[in-house]
């Protein structure tokens, strides 16, 4: 029995992608991230509640790393300053890389890789707007936190307000800590790393790095365990959700394409009448003095001597 493919199953012959057109997608994406963080500024009381109720979780559960961590970080700055470099730079410079290295290198996983990536942040950006969490440096000094990057602000170009340059710390939102897209992000990094790198440095790479990662937002005190967790956690539904967002984006296409397709076939329609004469007649009417065909469709008429012309010899009787 023939194959019947289920409606909206359709296969759909993959298109190659382009830097200028993928370029413009990720920056789009990443202004609307950008955007989004700011305008999900909540209030700060609710904000501050919100960080304290995490704590209290996490100290029942004993699982408040941030605590000694902290402490290291501020007490050592051979710790402390590389740290805030960690986490002041990676976050922009080692994601993007992969992108174009995936782009460049390992064009058939891209497509998923950055969908994956993309719907994970957006998810991400629905947590910050629902809960807006104050990190562990901004709570009050009794809490026993102290804001490292603040500390060895002369150290870079950060100032006092999260990773933002010196100056430039009224464009972020120091409210947007839960989930850690910074941990979400490193742990991106570390499948692919680990799925495609090809080596066994960059399998260890792929290991280290969002796990120093991990260490490094807690011991700075932008974020809690439970921050960590859930970037962690959002990563997994942008995981689960891509499939499904790149079988819409591929139904979406083969509809717009199938559109653009039928769009001549339309126009052809619309000129089937036909135009003789400088008179427009409608599908099987005939123009005036207009003979019918003696012959059936596709039958040629035999030659007679009426129509071969006065120098054709007549036919044998």
């Amino acid at each position: 029995m023939p194959q019947t493919e289920t409606p909206g199953t359709e296969a759909v012959v993959p298109t190659r992608l382009r830097w200028w057109t993928e370029l413009p997608l990720i920056l789009l994406v990443y202004a609307c991230y950008s955007a989004g963080r700011l305008l999900a500024r909540g209030d700060v009381t609710t904000a501050v509640d919100h960080g304290l109720a995490i704590l209290r979780i996490e100290k029942f559960l004993y699982i408040n790393a941030e605590h000694p961590l902290n402490r290291l970080f501020t007490n050592e700055a051979w710790i402390g300053v590389p740290a805030d470099f960690w986490y002041a730079s990676l976050h922009y410079l080692v994601t993007p890389v992969l992108l174009v290295w995936l782009f460049r290198s390992r064009s058939l996983h891209y497509r998923a890789a950055r969908t994956w990536l993309m719907t994970s942040t957006f998810i991400g950006l629905i947590g910050f707007t629902l809960l807006p969490t104050c990190p562990p440096r901004l709570l009050a000094a009794e809490y026993g936190f102290v804001d490292t990057m603040a500390q060895y602000s002369s150290w870079g170009w950060w100032g006092g307000e999260a990773s933002a340059p010196r100056g430039l710390g009224g464009m972020t939102n120091q409210y947007a800590a839960m989930p850690s897209l910074h941990v979400g992000w490193a742990l991106w990094c570390g499948v692919i790393l680990w799925r495609h790198g090809g080596t066994r440095a960059a399998k260890v790479a792929g290991v280290v790095y969002p796990l120093v990662t991990t260490i490094v937002v807690m011991g700075t005190a932008n974020h809690y365990f439970l921050d960590a967790a859930a970037g962690a956690a959002v990563m997994g539904a942008g995981l689960l959700l891509a499939p499904l967002v790149m079988r819409r984006a591929d139904r979406l296409r083969a509809w717009n394409a199938a559109r653009v397709a039928s769009a001549p076939a339309a126009a052809q329609d619309a000129q089937t009448s036909i135009v003789s004469g400088g008179c427009q007649t409608s599908p099987g009417e005939r123009i005036p003095r207009q003979r019918e065909s003696r012959f059936g469709p596709g039958a040629e008429p035999d030659a007679s001597p009426s129509d071969a012309g006065d120098g054709a010899p007549a036919a044998a009787r």
